[in-house]
């Protein structure tokens, strides 16, 4: 007979370890392949050049492939450093155009495919449509800014964003690296690898800190220019930077370490940025806004102050167009303001250089040059909302709801739109921006004049068209006599004729003005020497008679008294030209 046994059962601990050491060495076998674990993001975006960053799980060179077509990545740039952060800068690249990359080692591509691409910044001062995303206090990685997200991609669509601006607060609540890679790099993979990012630091950047010091993770994230490598000048540091796109100078500022009084560096700087910039429109950005009655009030709280009272002057006085700041978490929205550097109650009218809505059928226009007017935004509902009185009176619009930025701007007009989580447009307005006429044809007149006339002409540009011009002719300095000039003042006057009494030397200037009232000149230098002329009642072909002689179709000069001496200064000069003598005649005359 035969007993069943059961199976004696397998001891757990003969498992466990088995499986540990299987664990062990799958993990070994994941480690031992290079995988990106963060980015690549793309930083630095010049006409000419890019920097790539990204991270890797295990320490090894980098190696960026690049081409202009994609799968065709003849080019490459390295990092011979070993490392898990990279960073490599492309150069001589070709401004405004599309490129394909990949990142990896020496040895093999980890990452790449059509979608790792962009395109660099158009040659500086070259107008180009540019779309511009700004996301303000974005940095909660929760559904909120989520929503936030995917409503502007849906809204992009498959117009390309050149470029995107981080107000501060870009990763809450200490801005510890691995916030941002929650915040930053988990949430917008595509937009990183594709557009340039650029930055500015917020409170939550810093743990709350002011010290003004490069140890912050924000510093050690991203690459930003210190030495005008990207236009603009040079600031030493990477708290505050400019740079160009196109025809926009961008000028970033950080309100929350940096020294904000007048006469410390980042001020300073500023003024000598705003100095040497010509590009058509100025943006500025930075965290704590000069005016916000949200979740913040910028009457009480002195960074907000001190960069409305001792920054927007500056500014104003260099001709921005546009101040995008975050810090409440709300959406608020000025009219075209200059000079409201008190607190909100000495808001005056005239600070209103339009205070209307800037919708697109009423345009802010402005012209250029200083304190024309700027629009101030705040935009700080990336990421939440917080509320808060809503009701500064510099504002034409202010709202308790989560969005985003949307900038496009052309040659002369700025389109900004305000764009809710819902992907409804919450606000829109339009910057118009009288450009100067241009000189397309200097001034030109026929010299020497031998005669008393000469025809003078000049021609210009204007993006409304030259029919909008006005021509006014002048002299300048010290001239022999006054000169007519007929027509002038009107568009016909580019042909006119000027008229003179007297010879010598004198400099015609043409002034030509557009609608706007922004005006350009181009000057002519005149020889007038009168020969063939009669000034006041002696000619130069005849001569005049004196009291008892008679006139000679030769040179001459009347010796009576009635002979003045404007006359003869005139006829001598007029036979000089001729190289005949005086020569004394019959009579009272002289030949």
């Amino acid at each position: 007979m035969t007993t069943e046994r059961a199976p004696r059962p397998t001891p757990k601990r003969a498992w466990r370890w088995p499986l540990a050491a299987l664990l062990a060495c799958c993990a070994t076998l994941v480690d031992a392949v290079d995988t990106v674990t963060r980015g690549p993001y793309l930083q630095m975006q010049t006409a000419t050049g890019m920097v790539v960053r990204w991270r890797t799980n295990n320490a090894v060179n980098g190696r960026v492939r690049y081409g202009t077509v994609p799968g065709s990545l003849t080019l490459s740039a390295n990092q011979s450093a070993v490392a898990t952060d990279h960073e490599v800068a492309l150069s001589a690249l070709t401004p405004a155009t599309r490129y394909y990359y990949s990142v990896g080692t020496s040895a093999a591509t980890i990452v790449g495919d059509a979608t790792y691409t962009f395109v660099t910044a158009p040659t500086t001062g070259t107008p180009k449509p540019t779309r511009v995303w700004v996301l303000g206090d974005a940095g909660t990685g929760n559904s909120s800014q989520t929503a936030v997200r995917d409503a502007y991609l849906a809204y992009a669509g498959t117009t390309p964003t050149d470029l995107w601006l981080m107000l501060g607060d870009n990763a809450y609540n200490t801005g510890l690296d691995s916030e941002y890679q929650t915040a930053v790099f988990n949430l917008y993979p595509v937009t990183l690898r594709q557009s340039a990012l650029w930055p500015t630091l917020g409170n939550h950047d810093t743990a709350q800190s002011t010290t003004f010091v490069n140890t912050y993770p924000y510093f050690d994230i991203f690459t930003l220019p210190t030495a005008a490598q990207a236009g603009g000048v040079a600031s030493g540091t990477e708290h505050y930077y400019s740079f160009d796109y196109g025809n926009i100078h961008w000028i970033c500022l950080d309100s929350m370490t940096a020294d904000r009084s007048p006469g410390g560096a980042m001020l300073t700087w500023l003024t000598s940025d705003l100095g040497a910039a010509t590009a058509h429109w100025i943006i500025a950005f930075w965290h704590h806004p000069p005016y916000t009655k949200g979740s913040h009030d910028s009457d009480t709280e002195t960074p907000l102050i001190e960069m409305r009272t001792n920054a927007l002057p500056i500014l104003e006085a260099g001709g921005v167009d546009l101040v995008l700041s975050g810090h409440s978490h709300s959406y608020e929205r000025s009219y075209l303001l200059d000079g409201h550097y008190g607190v909100s109650s000495t808001l005056a009218a005239g600070m209103k250089i339009n205070g209307g809505s800037g919708a697109s059928a009423s345009p802010y226009t402005k012209l250029t040059g200083s304190h024309r007017g700027a629009v101030y935004a705040v935009a700080g509902s990336s990421g939440q909302i917080a509320g808060g009185t809503l009701n500064h009176p510099a504002m034409y619009i202010s709202l308790n709801n989560l969005g985003s930025m949307v900038l496009d701007v052309h040659d002369n007009r700025i389109d900004g739109t305000f764009l809710r989580e819902t992907g409804a447009v919450a606000d829109a307005f339009t910057i118009e921006k009288e450009t100067p006429p241009r000189v397309a044809t200097p001034a030109n007149a026929v010299t020497p004049v031998n005669g008393s006339t000469t025809p003078v002409s000049v021609l210009g540009e204007d993006d409304a068209g030259e029919s909008n011009l006005t021509y006014t002719w002048s002299t300048v300095g010290s001239v022999p006599a006054a000169v007519t000039f007929a027509p002038n003042a009107t568009n016909g006057a580019k042909a006119s004729t000027a008229t003179f009494t007297a010879a010598g030397t004198y400099i015609l200037q043409a002034t030509i003005t557009d609608q706007g009232g922004n005006s350009v000149t181009s000057s002519v230098t005149v020889n007038v020497t009168g020969s063939g002329t009669a000034w006041g009642s002696t000619t130069a072909s005849t001569g005049s008679a004196g009291s008892g002689g008679s006139g000679s179709s030769t040179c001459g000069v009347g010796t009576g008294v009635a002979a003045g001496v404007a006359a003869v200064i005139g006829l001598a000069i007029a036979c000089l030209r001729r190289r005949e003598p005086l020569r004394r005649t019959g009579g009272d005359g002289m030949r």
